[in-house]
């Protein structure tokens, strides 16, 4: 706080003290009887003055070394929550600082109680995924074990239900692990293609039943990444090309290498997305007209929790679309340079002499 601002602040009390001396001073001076000299009241007048000046001065001091810790909070932002303020000073300054340390009380309080909730909700899911996944592998094996018995159109159809199934668990599982991925990822260097094509292969019913094509171009380039995370980012995108492509149409994997980073393209021929919808299909719910018209509605979580995923892992997304065109999503894996290897095939430099 500065002299100039506390002055602003007190001003009301600047003017009543001015013009309480001045009519002080002009009462005495216009005594007929002039019991008052004029150099004694300048006299009376200037230590006056100096008397209150000193008085302003030692409570602007005290305001500012009171309104200094209130600074020190706020540009330590989050971590103040868990600095109390002292109760002293004045009435009013101990008034504001037992208000202000209840609120962190009840902050903190508030605050234990949601992540307790949130504790008992992630352990609740995670018990749950694994629970469900048994009946799903159970249901798969029964599938597979009445090959002979069933006809193979019901069999494919319910085979793609329960990859559906397992699909929708998975989002679940890794929505709820978002928060935590800090501590369950592990970097490392993988082939592109492999982790495609184990993709395809997982989404093989999905691709038999719409009589979809699927074709992968581009030279095998390695990436640094977690294999579990960028496959179920794969997941996504590929979910959503096999939605909204149409019977007989085609998907596109293509591997491209730039200067400064490796580009993954998931590309199809499907029903594409409007111009005004596509800055909006990475945020969390939208669902866009065509999530709600298609067949099977969108939870609007995929593309959101691909973003999301690319970005922790040091990656991006970027789209593009047409109308009955198709739509074409890419990762990009940036070349990262550190201790004179390049993440895109972390090939050890020579060292200069």
């Amino acid at each position: 706080m500065r002299l100039r601002d506390y002055l602003h602040d007190h001003r009301l009390h600047l003017i009543a003290y001015v013009l309480g001396l001045l009519l002080l001073c002009g009462g005495l001076w216009l005594d007929p009887k002039h019991l008052v000299h004029l150099d004694n009241l300048i006299y009376i007048a200037v230590l006056v003055t100096l008397f209150y000046a000193g008085l302003m001065w030692l409570d602007f001091k005290k305001q500012q070394r009171w309104l200094q810790q209130w600074q020190t909070r706020l540009e330590a932002g989050e971590e103040a929550l868990d600095w109390p303020m002292p109760e002293t000073g004045s009435r009013a300054q101990t008034l504001i600082a037992k208000t202000l340390n209840q609120m962190l009380q009840t902050h903190r309080h508030t605050l234990s109680n949601v992540i307790n909730t949130q504790r008992d909700q992630q352990a609740f899911i995670d018990s749950w995924v694994h629970e469900i996944k048994v009946p799903l592998a159970a249901s798969n094996l029964l599938v597979d074990s009445l090959e002979d018995d069933a006809p193979e159109d019901v069999l494919s159809q319910l085979s793609l239900q329960l990859d559906r199934m397992d699909h929708y668990v998975e989002q679940v599982m890794y929505y709820s692990r978002l928060d935590s991925f800090s501590k369950d990822y592990l970097l490392d260097d993988y082939p592109l293609k492999q982790v495609i094509n184990d993709v395809v292969v997982d989404n093989r019913n999905a691709f038999i039943a719409g009589h979809l094509q699927f074709e992968l171009t581009g030279d095998d380039q390695v990436v640094t990444t977690d294999a579990k995370w960028l496959r179920f980012i794969l997941m996504q995108l590929f979910s959503n090309a096999l939605k909204y492509t149409p019977a007989g149409g085609k998907i596109t994997a293509s591997i491209a290498e730039a200067h400064d980073e490796v580009t993954l393209t998931i590309a199809d021929s499907g029903i594409g997305i409007a111009q005004d919808e596509l800055h909006r299909v990475f945020e969390k719910g939208f669902t866009g007209t065509n999530g709600r018209n298609a067949e099977s509605k969108s939870t609007g979580l995929g593309l959101y929790l691909a973003d999301q995923l690319s970005q922790r892992l040091g990656h991006h997304l970027s789209i593009t679309a047409e109308p009955n065109v198709g739509t074409a999503v890419t990762i990009h894996f940036p070349h990262l340079q550190y201790y004179g290897q390049s993440a895109s095939n972390l090939v050890e430099q020579p060292l200069s002499r």
